[in-house]
Parts: C-alpha cells; sequence; structure tokens
C-alpha cells in the first residue's frame, strides 16, 4: 500500500475548491498503480491517465495564479473557449481523468468492503468488473470495452496485487486494506467534489470513445 499511502491525497476545505498544484502533486502518482495489475493491456488507461494530467498541469503552469484552483480552470475557459465549451482543453482532460480517477476509486472501494466472487475469492476480475461498469464502460464504444474484457482475464490475484501496492513489504490482508480505506478518505471526497463541479456548471458530456 506504501504506493498510495507515501502520496495521500489532502482534506478538502469547507468550499471543496480543488487546489490545483495539490491536486497534480498527489494525482502524478496514480499512474504506476496500473502496473500493480500486472498486464500491459491496462496501458492505455495509464497512458490516457497520465496524458491528461500532463495537459492540466501545462495549463496550470502556464499561469499559476489564474489557474489556482481546478473550479478556475473551468470558469475561465467557459469563458475563453464560449460555444466550444467544454469539449475543450483543460476541462475536457479533466473531464476524462476523473472518470479513470473513479474507475480506481471504485476498485479500491469494492477491495475493501470485501466485495468478491466467492467461487474464486483470491482474484480481483469481480472488483475490476464493478468498477469499469460503473466508471467507465458507458463512455466506451465497443472496441475499447473489447480490450477491457481482455484485461480482466489477465487480471492479477489479489494477494499478488496487494503485494504489489505494499511495494514487495511483508503486510498482511487486513493491514494493506485498513490503508486502502485511509487512502480512500481524501481521494474520494475529492473526486466527488469534481464530478458535483462538472454537474453544477453543466460540464459533464456523454459520448463514447
Amino acid at each position: 500500500m506504501a504506493l498510495l499511502m507515501d502520496h495521500q491525497f489532502v482534506p478538502l476545505p469547507e468550499s471543496k475548491e480543488v487546489d490545483t498544484k495539490t491536486f497534480l502533486d498527489s494525482v502524478s502518482y496514480i499512474p504506476p498503480f496500473f502496473d500493480c495489475l500486472g498486464s500491459k493491456v491496462f496501458g492505455p488507461v495509464k497512458s490516457d491517465i497520465s496524458g491528461n494530467i500532463t495537459k492540466i498541469k501545462a495549463i496550470y503552469d502556464s499561469d499559476p495564479e489564474k489557474y489556482g484552483t481546478l473550479q478556475d480552470i473551468l470558469m475561465t475557459e467557459k469563458v475563453k473557449y464560449g460555444a466550444e465549451w467544454p469539449k475543450v482543453g483543460g476541462t475536457l482532460a479533466l473531464m476524462w481523468l476523473k472518470r479513470g480517477l473513479r474507475f480506481i476509486q471504485l476498485m479500491l472501494q469494492s477491495l475493501a468492503d470485501g466485495e468478491k466472487d466467492e467461487n474464486n475469492p483470491n482474484l480481483i476480475r469481480f472488483n475490476i468488473t464493478k468498477a469499469y461498469e460503473q466508471a467507465l464502460k458507458r463512455y466506451h464504444g465497443w472496441l475499447v470495452q473489447k480490450i477491457f474484457k481482455a484485461a480482466l482475464v489477465a487480471a492479477p490475484y489479489k494477494s499478488d496485487f496487494l503485494k504489489a501496492l505494499s511495494k514487495g513489504q511483508e503486510v498482511t490482508e487486513e493491514e494493506c486494506l485498513a490503508q486502502v480505506r485511509q487512502f480512500l478518505v481524501n481521494f474520494t471526497a475529492t473526486i466527488d467534489a469534481i464530478f458535483e463541479m462538472f454537474i453544477a456548471m453543466n460540464a459533464e458530456l456523454d459520448y463514447s470513445v
């Protein structure tokens, strides 16, 4: 669990505004999570998340004061791009990034809640499938869905996955899952806040790739 616990997300302020730099610092350590799944089939998801992080960082670096919060990015781009918004710029990158982060959150939450396939309790296909169907499937065309089905076949054993999360450290399953639950507190709150922001600003788009 060291992979995630070493770079926890910070608590949000009452306003639920997400500081851009702090968010980028924390989320930049998320892509290696997909290496723990043990299959190169998850490479496109990892690449997509990394690419969207890079796009948002470039926007922030162009004017840190103007883009101090993720809310600032959406509000500024709404004015800047007019009718093209929200299918442009950092807004579009963040829209897809939050979906990838939701996939990770739902998968980890499912594991932390002890959900499993009773016939194959040491496989995590059940948890990955649940997260994918809730977070990403509706936005994917048949080809991308087919790729994900292939990834499920290559999904690691739960014991191997948790060991990879722990960077090979000798910790019990319950110790690791307890740390997962701790990580999820601020991670989930941040993702929820971003989703709420998109809904409030009518920035959510529903199309498949």
